[in-house]
């Protein structure tokens, strides 16, 4: 019970005080401000049990497993082992959706996904609702909005899935880009992952490094070289991040992900000489404003940075024992070093875990690690990077379907806020009322997320992939649980109030959910619990667990269809605020 324990153990002692407190107090929130608008019956003392459920160690559960031809599982299989691949595989899906899964290859679910075509263009959808005027030149407005267009209403769920994945490793962060048009900037960063996610991972590295965004993010947009006169030398964070954090990462490792060891300790990728080194290569890029008029429009945010010539570095480049030789032009340059860089054995063990991470689970065995890999090297055809191979590899591993996992305590991941919140829109079919998606930036630890995408404080993500949450079971274990670097008492607290009002449509920008499919069973206390409990928690949550949240919904009204409707509220608050829930097995 580690990854579940750990929750209510990060919060040592204080969390105790408040769950004690709902629980003699049903009628108190966990916010210390109470809503200034009136709470319907079923809110407060469902807030009050969601609160101790959020906070409570959780017990076991699931169903079978099973496969598909190809991968060597059965070619159908049970809703709840569907509900588990859906899990990992998409933002959200739907009870239609998983039961059609549940009959069907999940080569041919992944085939037909591969091929969707991605959500139309964030920069096109940003011109269309008119964000390109003038007004927004020094705004961020609409970015979230296509955001959370993309991640709730689009169709391409597992592209989007593995967007998201991407952005938290490839990061960059509208709080980071000082610019003009920085939501453009961020929209066509979005729209390069979208349009890379099931591409090359060689290709997506040059894409991205060429941006405006990743160029005013990691500071290299305008770097000059090196001048003798002055004693300046080049910005080296581009140099430096593109390292440590997008391909090879600080030590040495094996094909399997565990680190190089010499005399009993890691062994360094690289050096700070290998780092300056590199940073020559990323001198001389700059926005491309070629036809265009000052003030220049949304557009120079929207192209990839081109050559300016006098600043670049045109002398020999050495780093990692590569060697571009003097008067390489910058763009050989920069293939050259990305080439390189690519060809590190560090990079499939490196990224292939920490897309694992990001799907499936925090703590994936070196055998796991190993196997995505060796697919990241080699798909099968000689070609190196293949993320559609990589995907399929991760989500098809015997592992990630291994049944007896569901009772293994270290195995799974704390659903990101960001996550949970999505998984909930796209199961019941959240819409924007008006088409515009004004949910809006969700990173308030208190009263929202603590957490919204594209939005990380730092390069280093929302979390590091190694976060250990001190004094818990997961430290004393030697396993890592990167989400709880996000997890604290305000950020429970924020969770659990903000889907209150997220599941009665209420504060929540225009977003609509459609609880059609519950509404039969709202009048069953036990068969809507089992069902919402099979489509978000994948058919984990023990029985007794189920009790216990059926009981306080049977206790509520039925006469009517507010009834029903807080009914229907209720349950979906209680099952999101659950252990079996926010930890994904």
């Amino acid at each position: 019970m580690r990854l579940c324990q750990t929750l209510p153990t990060f919060f040592a002692g204080t969390h105790t005080v408040t769950t004690l407190a709902l629980a003699d107090n049903p009628a108190r929130t966990l916010d210390p401000s109470p809503p200034a608008e009136p709470q319907d019956g079923w809110q407060t003392p469902a807030l009050a049990l969601a609160g101790t459920l959020a906070l409570a160690a959780c017990g076991g559960g699931g169903g079978a497993d099973t496969t598909d031809p190809q991968s060597g599982l059965p070619a159908t299989r049970s809703p709840e082992d569907t509900a588990r691949f859906m899990g990992q595989a998409t933002l959200g899906a739907t009870r239609a959706d998983i039961q059609a899964l549940s009959q069907r290859s999940l080569d041919d679910w992944l085939a037909e996904q591969f091929a969707k075509p991605a959500t139309s263009s964030h920069v096109d959808w940003l011109m269309a609702q008119g964000y390109g005027a003038e007004e927004f030149r020094f705004s961020q407005r609409g970015l979230d909005n296509t955001v959370w267009r993309a991640f709730i209403g689009g169709e391409d769920a597992l592209r989007q899935r593995v967007v998201f994945a991407l952005s938290e490793i490839c990061v960059v962060s509208v709080l980071g880009v000082d610019s003009a048009w920085r939501q453009f900037a961020l929209a066509y960063y979005l729209d390069i992952l979208q349009a890379h996610a099931f591409g090359n991972y060689r290709q997506l590295l040059e894409a991205v490094t060429l941006t405006p965004a990743m160029g005013y993010y990691l500071t290299f947009r305008g770097n000059a070289k090196a001048n003798p006169k002055t004693g300046s030398q080049p910005d080296e964070n581009y140099a430096r991040e593109l390292m440590q954090l997008f391909t090879i990462g600080l030590v040495q490792l094996q094909p399997d992900g565990t680190p190089v060891l010499r005399n009993g300790q890691p062994v360094e990728t690289y050096r700070a000489e290998d780092v300056s080194g590199l940073a020559r290569v990323f001198t001389g890029w700059d926005l491309e404003t070629a036809g265009m008029t000052k003030p220049y429009p949304p557009e120079q945010m929207c192209r990839p940075m081109v050559q300016v010539a006098g600043r670049y570095e045109t002398g020999p480049k050495q780093f990692l024992g590569t060697t571009i030789p003097d008067g390489t032009d910058a763009r050989t340059a920069l293939r050259m070093a990305l080439d390189a860089l690519f060809a590190h054995p560090n990079v499939p063990p490196f990224v292939g875990r920490q897309l694992i991470q990001r799907l499936v689970t925090s703590n994936p065995s070196p055998a796991y690690v190993g196997r995505v890999a060796a697919v990241f090297a080699n798909n099968g055809q000689g070609v190196r990077g293949d993320l559609r191979a990589v995907v399929r590899a991760i989500l098809l591993d015997p592992e990630a379907h291994d049944p007896a996992r569901l009772q293994n305590p270290a195995w799974g991941k704390l659903r990101e806020p960001v996550q949970r919140f999505v998984h909930w829109a796209r199961a019941y079919r959240a819409t924007s009322a008006g088409g515009i998606w004004d949910i809006g930036d969700l990173s308030d630890p208190g009263s929202r997320l603590g957490q919204s995408p594209l939005r990380s404080l730092s390069v280093f993500n929302f979390f590091r992939p190694g976060y250990v949450p001190p004094q818990t079971a997961l430290a004393t274990q030697g396993l890592v649980g990167p989400e709880f670097q996000l997890t604290n008492e305000s950020t429970v607290a924020g969770y659990v109030n903000f889907m209150q009002r997220a599941v009665a449509a209420k504060n929540v920008g225009d977003l609509r959910p459609d609880y059609g499919s519950l509404h039969p069973l709202a009048s069953n206390a036990p068969a809507l619990v089992a069902e919402v409990a099979l489509v978000l928690a994948a058919g984990q949550m023990p029985a007794a667990t189920q009790a216990v949240i059926a009981t306080a919904v049977q206790s509520m009204p039925a006469k009517t269809d507010t009834d029903l409707q807080n009914r229907i509220q209720a349950t979906l608050l209680l099952v999101l605020a659950s252990p079996e829930y926010i930890v994904q097995k």
